[in-house]
């Protein structure tokens, strides 16, 4: 009998990621967590996992993961549970800019 618990989610890679993957922009993986998702990622794009977690396993800053349209760090993080059909995004966090520079007056 087929184990209910794992179903196969759709991951979509920004850009960044295109070269890991092949070229593919999304791609299906299965899995019960988020975590076991990007383990599974990691396994069919080698070098993708370690731009995602730290060695302890821990999500990086710099990249935000949504299960649909919820960040999973206000979920379970790695933890949260997943369903078939549904849709894992990462996304590089964006930063920078400048400030304007002050205005002095005389």
């Amino acid at each position: 009998m087929p184990d209910d618990s794992h179903g196969v989610v759709t991951v979509r890679l920004p850009a960044a990621f295109h070269g890991l993957s092949g070229g593919r922009r999304q791609l299906p993986i299965e899995g019960g967590t988020v975590g076991e998702v990007l383990a599974g990622l990691g396994q069919a794009c080698p070098g993708l996992l370690e731009r995602l977690v730290d060695q302890e396993g821990a999500m990086k800053r710099y990249v935000n993961i949504y299960r649909n349209d919820n960040d999973i760090r206000v979920l379970d993080g790695l933890e949260t549970k997943v369903e078939q059909q549904d849709v894992i995004w990462i996304v590089p966090a964006v930063a920078g800019g400048s400030r304007p520079d002050p205005v002095w007056e005389s």
